[in-house]
């Protein structure tokens, strides 16, 4: 019995006929475009996570608290959840490459508007925008690897695609930081602004056109949410992330004020963790193509024992240290553990599962940096921490018994069940 409501692929179609539109060629582009693509993402996670690295100065600078500050990562959440499946839907007929291009520009001018912003309300106007660009973004870029390389290799470009995750943890947040400590926080998203142009360019020379496939319409979704895997994966991404997000949005102010951290410590510290989300990020690649359930669940309980050790262990530089290297794994192995998940669930609707994937991870990321910052206000950053393991425990406990519904092909291509 399949696991969803999608009906299964059709057979091959005949030749089209003299005088029709082409169908969309598969698999163009190849590694380069991969890459192109990956820049992207890199851009966009940078962009996303910069303000954690500088909540404290931004809150400073404007006169708010840190809880406020967080709404600089709850805002684009909330955003790119409702704007993945509405872009997608509406735009099933434009150009891949053509829609990917103007999300780039869009964000080129978010990071501008952030750098330039005379006050916070400026900033989330461009958080927004930020918003809107990642919904749409993400949903199409994580399903265009069946269309850049061939099925044997599709595994391993997602896991390229998901490099950019840590990369922008391991490079992107801690130039952020240190370009933001030496000439002040606008500085390091003016630099974000050009360095997205680059990429642009990048994208404009090395991604074929990409027409429009089959499209993702509102019946697909909807025959998609109806499978028990994708309810499944909903599950366990809404409580990981949650988790995450609940206390990592806060790890800098945990930093200043329990660890004693300076900007130079942080910087550092920040530095192990995406050097360790990397390291997550590529052990995690092959063992998601395999069994997705139960890599989520081993990312779930390492990410738990990781928050729950920082208050015991953050009061001094070492132990912080040691911590958030474990984090940095745990975590560099959520999001193409999930993807894979959703992947697998629907194997003949890739763009949609990456609807499904974005929205549903973009939604409970800013439920959690929001939760977490109403802790943090009226509680502590420990506590936030402790909270977020307990509901890490949580999600590897549902990962781990949900773990049958989906079943990867052995090449590493999901299949559904």
């Amino acid at each position: 019995m399949p696991d969803t409501a999608l009906p299964t692929p059709p057979a091959p179609a005949p030749p089209t006929p003299a005088g029709a539109p082409p169908r969309p060629r598969a698999r163009t582009g190849g590694w380069p475009a991969v890459l192109a693509v990956t820049a992207g993402v890199f851009s966009l996670v940078t962009t996303e996570i910069l303000p954690i690295g500088l909540l404290t100065p931004i809150g400073a600078s404007f006169r708010i608290s840190d809880g406020t500050a967080g709404l600089m990562m709850t805002l684009p959440g909330l955003v790119a959840a409702v704007a993945a499946p509405v872009v997608t839907v509406t735009t099933r007929r434009a150009d891949r490459r053509t829609m990917l291009c103007g999300l780039l520009a869009l964000l080129a001018l978010a990071d501008l508007l952030n750098a330039l912003a005379p006050a916070y309300w400026a900033v989330l106007a461009a958080r927004v925008a930020l918003g809107l660009v990642i919904g749409a973004f993400w949903s199409i870029g994580s399903g265009l690897a069946p269309r850049l390389v061939a099925p044997e290799r599709q595994a391993r470009a997602n896991t390229v695609f998901f490099t950019a995750v840590p990369l922008g943890s391991v490079i992107g947040v801690p130039a952020g930081v240190l370009l933001g400590s030496l000439a002040g926080w606008r500085t390091a998203f003016a630099a974000m602004a050009a360095l997205t142009v680059l990429v642009l360019l990048a994208l404009l020379v090395s991604l074929p056109p990409l027409p429009p496939g089959a499209g993702t319409g509102l019946g697909l979704l909807r025959g998609l949410l109806a499978g028990r895997g994708t309810r499944s994966g909903l599950a366990v991404t809404f409580l990981i992330v949650l988790a995450h997000f609940g206390s990592y949005t806060y790890v800098s102010p945990f930093l200043a004020e329990v660890t004693h951290a300076g900007p130079g410590l942080v910087t550092g510290l920040l530095l192990g963790y995406g050097a360790a989300g990397l390291l997550g990020n590529v052990l995690a690649g092959d063992r998601a193509a395999r069994a997705p359930g139960a890599a989520l669940a081993g990312a779930a309980a390492l990410l738990a024992g990781a928050t729950l050790l920082l208050p015991v262990l953050g009061g001094s530089g070492p132990g912080a240290a040691v911590v958030l290297v474990l984090w940095g794994v745990a975590y560099g192995a959520v999001p193409v553990c999930s993807l894979t998940w959703f992947l697998a669930a629907a194997p003949q609707a890739p763009e949609a599962a990456g609807v499904v994937f974005t929205s549903s991870f973009q939604a409970t990321l800013s439920i959690g940096a929001l939760a977490g910052g109403t802790v943090v206000d009226h509680g502590s950053t420990t506590a936030v921490m402790l909270l977020g393991g307990g509901t890490a425990l949580l999600a590897a406990a549902t990962a781990w018994a949900c773990r049958g519904r989906i079943h990867p092909t052995a090449s590493g291509a999901p299949n559904g069940r």
